[in-house]
């Protein structure tokens, strides 16, 4: 989308959203209106309240978004909305009104006919909302075909347009697919199409993009901005990603244990915040001028309260800064309203008293981590995987062996108290690097030297036990590295006997508390299982088991993707502070620019197999880049009302590695494409004398012309052209 478009776009929504807070009376009944709600689950326990004196309105074509932790109450509301509680779930207080009528009064067929006619949802996981064993034609068809009195013909035509309308190429392959022969980002996508085949007045939306790529989730983004514009439809947005609610929505409610602690438009929660909870969510994600070294994360102390151990007066009295005991400790808080911004509320009594504006963040500086000498050297490799067919004809014209080129001609390095992030969509190769690294697969050519060792083609079988202690690894999901019938401290001391550090028991106890010590967990955690930890806490026993054996490097593969952000920002200064503490190298495996450019000292841009750009994150933040690089920038949401970014959404999908464009690997999807030479030429290497290197046809002065992605709110966007 053109800037100047953009920035029109943003300022009707606010006009609109300032318009929505002010509408009152019957004309203009809100299509949601939720007062005092009170939700309760019943286990043997007794009685457990998750959601309390909640309430919230959504209007005609409005987007409001709930924010907050994993276990705030988010989804609870979302799911008593639908009616979709369980059997151990109950209202348990208040009223849900959609467009005037009692849902609490309605019978099951009531609600039944109401479900995906007027009211529909949009889950996190889309894999999961699809039945595998049908296909996209037979689960979008049957949506209208129960809901409205129409043939079958109709119902496939109109599917077919809506796939058209959540800008699907192809609508009849798709609907002859199943759905795992889509990808994530097109699941997704049929997933919102099946939710607006009949029109729903509201559309709740709980996290659409948590597992998507970044820039799938702008093209998601873009596509509800769409869908609200053509539908007119309300949209209520579940997320902890709050520069996408900055995105997409127009007004926000933050949620914590339970309770709305702080409401308003989303452009004056965002910068002139009255919750101490809202200010803690904003220092747990990095700015776009920080780093790690001048502006450090300030993850919030402490966890979320059970429902049952909440303390009196204010839930986040505990893990609050600003917490005055005799005050915020008595009796129940209750909204109150921000004097002088209309629509504003905040559950604090001392919103009034404290200063938001002062960052802490500020305060905050650590010394620079000295770079050492090369530790990682890795030079043109490649990895390939044969894929055999079996048929007549491959045989006959001797093509029963062809090659995916899952890396191609890879090579850079990485020193000694260094981190290099390596950047990209998914199927870009990330992983399998990781994997080549770890011994897990071997290079089908080229060098990997490690330690000044030769690795590449040794498998992790026949490494030396000092080659695995030196290397090891962070994973994505610690569910599925942690032995569930182990203890946490029977699994990391499996790591100490396994590489010889500590062979007596009493030692290697001794060494695992001093382990939980590192990564900031209570010593009585040696004895708990995994499925007694939270997300966060399993996340840092596989960091302490990675640790253990004392590595020279750590390759983290998308450790905190899955995390809330409070958690992320823990986790994440969390392996800065190993790191400055051993001197380690990190190699930081991301789709997240934003926290790229936070924690990373050199960035390695790759896609579909092939390094596209790579140098400093200086260099690869700032103008010339290489237009996938733009494209990732331009796709990273923004949580700062100063700052302003051009638009840029890639369309289609990556291509297959099984069969590569000839030229430039990013030729199909590029929007700044020079000519026929980038689909039929491999790209020149640009490279500056600062090591600053891009792989593209453009001329280094047409790449130097492009203005940045970034620029401040208040310039007008063609002058940040």
């Amino acid at each position: 989308m053109d800037p100047t478009v953009f920035a029109a776009t943003e300022a009707v929504k606010d006009a609109a959203a300032t318009d929505l807070t002010t509408v009152t009376g019957p004309a203009h009944p809100p299509v949601l209106d939720i007062q005092n709600l009170h939700i309760s689950y019943y286990t043997r326990a007794g009685e457990i309240p998750a959601v309390m004196d909640f309430s919230l309105t959504v209007h005609a074509g409005e987007s409001v978004a709930l924010v907050g932790e994993s276990g705030c109450g988010k989804s609870t509301v979302a799911m008593g909305i639908m009616r979709y509680l369980g059997k151990n779930g109950a209202i348990t207080g208040g009223s849900i009104r959609f467009n005037g009528r009692d849902l609490l009064a309605m019978g099951e067929e009531e609600l039944r006919r109401l479900r995906g006619a007027e009211i529909a949802m949009v889950y996190q996981e889309p894999f999961a909302a699809l039945n595998p064993c049908l296909t996209v034609a037979t689960q979008l068809t049957e949506v209208p075909l129960f809901h409205e009195d129409i043939g079958e013909t109709e119902a496939r035509s109109r599917a077919m347009q809506m796939l058209a309308d959540v800008r699907l190429p192809d609508p009849e392959r798709v609907m002859a697919s199943f759905p795992h022969q889509l990808s994530g980002g097109q699941q997704q996508r049929v997933v919102i199409a099946m939710a607006l085949l009949s029109k729903p007045s509201l559309l709740l939306c709980d996290e659409p993009t948590t597992a998507l790529d970044v820039t799938v989730e702008a093209g998601i983004v873009e596509l509800i901005g769409e869908i609200k514009r053509k539908f007119g439809t309300s949209v209520l947005f579940i997320s902890h990603n709050l520069g996408l609610v900055r995105e997409v929505c127009d007004r926000v409610c933050v949620m914590y244990s339970g309770e709305a602690v702080e409401e308003g438009r989303v452009v004056d929660v965002f910068s002139q915040m009255r919750h101490p909870y809202t200010r803690g969510l904003f220092g747990c994600i990095p700015v776009p001028d920080a780093d790690k070294y001048s502006r450090p994360l300030r993850a919030i102390r402490g966890q979320l309260p059970l429902p049952h151990e909440r303390p009196s007066g204010c839930n986040f009295g505990p893990r609050c800064d600003q917490f005055e005991a005799g005050r915020c400790d008595e009796a129940d808080v209750t909204m109150h309203t921000v004097t002088g911004i209309l629509g504003h509320r905040a559950r604090c009594r001392r919103w009034s008293e404290i200063d938001f504006e002062v960052d802490e963040r500020d305060q905050d500086t650590t010394a620079p981590i000295e770079i050492g000498d090369i530790m990682l050297s890795i030079d043109g490799m490649r990895k390939y995987y044969p894929l055999h067919d079996r048929s007549l004809a491959a045989v006959l014209t001797g093509r029963s062996v062809r090659w995916v080129k899952a890396n191609e001609d890879l090579s850079f390095v990485a020193r000694r108290g260094q981190t290099v992030a390596i950047v990209g969509e998914s199927g870009c190769g990330k992983s399998t690097l990781a994997k080549v690294l770890m011994g897990l697969e071997t290079a089908s050519a080229g060098e990997i030297t490690f330690q000044g060792d030769a690795i590449g083609t040794t498998p992790v079988q026949a490494r030396s036990a000092n080659q695995l202690s030196s290397l090891q690894m962070v994973f994505q999901n610690p569910n599925d590295t942690l032995n569930p019938s182990m203890s946490v401290g029977a699994q990391i001391s499996r790591v100490l006997r396994k590489f010889g550090i500590e062979k007596d028991r009493h030692g290697a106890q001794a060494r695992v508390l001093e382990l939980l010590d590192l990564v900031k967990l209570p010593r009585d955690f040696y004895r708990r299982k995994p499925r007694q930890l939270s997300g966060g806490q399993k996340q840092r026993v596989g960091i302490a088991r990675a640790f253990a054996g004392t590595p020279s490097m750590v390759v983290a593969d998308e450790p905190v993707s899955a995390l809330d952000v409070s958690v992320q920002a823990a986790v994440t200064q969390l392996l800065m502070e190993i790191q400055r503490t051993r001197d380690t190298t990190l190699l930081f495996i991301s789709h997240d620019l934003s926290l790229v450019r936070y924690l990373a000292d050199r960035i390695v841009v790759m896609y579909l197999g092939q390094i596209m750009e790579q140098g400093t994150t200086a260099e690869i933040f700032c103008p010339p880049y290489h237009p996938y690089t733009e494209a990732l920038l331009s796709a990273v949401p923004v949580a700062d009302p100063k700052v302003a970014k051009r638009r840029i959404v890639l369309e289609g999908n990556i291509p297959s590695a099984l069969n590569p464009p000839r030229g430039c690997p990013f030729s199909t999807r590029c929007h700044r494409k020079a000519g026929k030479q980038c689909d039929t030429d491999p790209p020149p290497l640009h490279e500056l004398p600062s090591g600053h290197r891009i792989a593209c046809h453009l001329s280094l002065t047409e790449l130097e012309a492009v203005g940045p992605v970034f620029y401040p709110a208040d310039l007008e966007p063609k002058a940040a052209e």
